[in-house]
């Protein structure tokens, strides 16, 4: 399966939130082609969560995961040290009261 670059991949995931009417921002753009992504899921009752790829060995694929969740500010911070150790990676913020991502929607949970 050829690989989606990141920038096509972010584009149609702002889209697709967006025709559902979830509101949701870039907040670090990174490398076009081959940044990591990972999304900020904000509830808006000062809780959060963070998601990123990670490779499940298991069934061959990859899966987003949680990296961080509890209070907003400290989800902040986790993904801040990852803008550190990565100054490609794209970070998406996410704001829904459901907490709804689409992560698991067909061609988003898919993604090479």
């Amino acid at each position: 399966m050829a690989r989606l670059t990141a920038d096509v991949w972010v584009s149609a995931y702002l889209t697709r939130l967006r025709l559902a009417d979830i509101p949701v921002f870039v907040v670090k753009k990174g490398d076009l082609t081959a940044g990591a992504v990972m999304i900020k899921l904000n509830t808006l009752d000062g809780k959060a969560k963070a998601f990123q790829r990670e490779f499940n060995l298991m069934e061959d694929r990859r899966d987003w995961a949680v990296l961080s969740e509890g209070d907003e500010r400290d989800v902040d911070a986790a993904l801040m040290k990852q803008r550190s150790f990565d100054p490609d990676l794209w970070i998406i913020e996410v704001e829904d009261r459901l907490g709804r991502t689409l992560l698991d929607e067909p061609g988003l949970s898919d993604w090479a």
